[in-house]
């Protein structure tokens, strides 16, 4: 008799070109016929990797959902050519000196300073967007939007009310996808009915309370690309506005995994009317170090290579992942949010936040 396959919810980080650890990730979550997705969060990069599956899934089961995602980050790389801020042969040589891709950071930095005298509406005055064209010719927004095996929330903020928009299957185009995608320093704001929207990871980097609605499933996997903690302070400028950038983009999610704890401890204790509310059971594919060092412009890496080192990255996490916590699927959370937010941790499977 074949087992009963596990429905989870994954909740998928945004993170530049450091989404190709994601695709690795998913490639081989996909590929284990034990577990089935039933919906997604995701936000920018987060929120791309779930339409391209949802797309892929909804034509070609797990496979068309593996070869959409392959496709997807091949393309990402060839519309990379043209990107300003691709990492150039020189640079690749200068690397193997100078690790940590200082080359690349300097110029994200200096990016970042010019940024500040000159917006998107200024140096990009007809907001030409690669990676929209690269979206559009291979997802079906027509099927996504009648999507009926996986649903999708994608995040994006209101400029104007700095609040987080949830977009459903019903709701998206490839314009929903690229406000949810909208880093304001390199594209102008993305009008939907009317209102501007900048990229989701500012208000939920991904957002889970779309989750808890899903009633198949009670087992969030985040799939998390930004660092929670980093053993030492940062020096350099560059490495210090990197980690600003990381806990900027880090702050929604811990404050919902507060929120989640929260309200965990008070259905543990009888606090909340029963059938109301339930424990949501979290999980986490990460490494258990920085997925790279401290620096600016390497979210802004397009090769292919790399897109590669990173996609082996997440398929191994993946696979760790799946080994050590594949039976706690629907029993207990292995993220331990007692020893995120208020306990040291006391032994068990169940681990921090990294």
């Amino acid at each position: 008799m074949s087992q009963k396959r596990k429905r989870i919810s994954l909740a998928l980080q945004g993170g530049g070109a450091l989404g190709a650890y994601t695709w690795g990730a998913l490639d081989r979550v996909l590929e284990d016929e034990r577990v089935e997705i039933t919906a997604i969060s995701g936000s920018s990069a987060g929120a791309m990797c779930g339409v391209v599956l949802a797309d892929g899934f909804e034509e070609g089961g797990a496979d068309g959902a593996r070869e959409s995602l392959r496709a997807f980050w091949q393309g990402v790389a060839r519309a990379g050519q043209t990107n300003p801020y691709r990492r150039t042969p020189m640079m690749a040589f200068l690397n193997s000196f100078m690790p940590g891709w200082a080359p690349e950071s300097y110029l994200a930095l200096w990016a970042d300073v010019a940024s500040r005298f000159a917006s998107p509406y200024d140096f990009n005055p007809l907001n030409v967007n690669p990676l929209k064209e690269v979206l559009e010719e291979l997802v079906d927004f027509e099927r996504v939007r009648k999507c009926k095996g996986i649903q999708l929330f994608v995040g994006a903020t209101n400029v104007e009310t700095g609040r987080i928009r949830i977009f459903n299957n019903k709701d998206l185009t490839g314009d929903h996808i690229m406000a949810s995608a909208c880093l304001p320093q390199l594209f102008q704001a993305v009008v939907i009915d009317g209102a501007p929207y900048w990229d989701g990871g500012f208000t939920g980097n991904p957002a889970l309370f779309p989750l808890f609605d899903v009633k198949s499933a009670r087992d969030i996997v985040i799939v998390q690309i930004n660092p929670v903690e980093r053993s030492e302070a940062p020096r350099a400028p560059v490495e210090i506005t990197a980690r600003v950038n990381e806990i900027t983009f880090n702050n929604s999610l811990l404050a919902e995994l507060r929120a989640i704890d929260f309200v965990a401890r008070l259905v543990d204790d009888n606090h909340l009317p029963k059938g109301r509310y339930r424990k949501m059971l979290i999980h986490n594919v990460s490494e258990t170090q920085a997925l790279t060092p401290l620096g600016l412009g390497v979210d802004l890496n397009t090769d292919l290579a790399f897109f590669d080192r990173l996609f082996e990255t997440g398929r191994s996490a993946a696979e760790r992942w799946l080994g050590e916590h594949f039976d706690a699927l629907g029993e207990r959370s292995t993220v331990d949010l007692a020893a995120m937010f208020r306990d040291a941790p006391k032994g068990g499977e169940a681990k921090p936040l990294r």
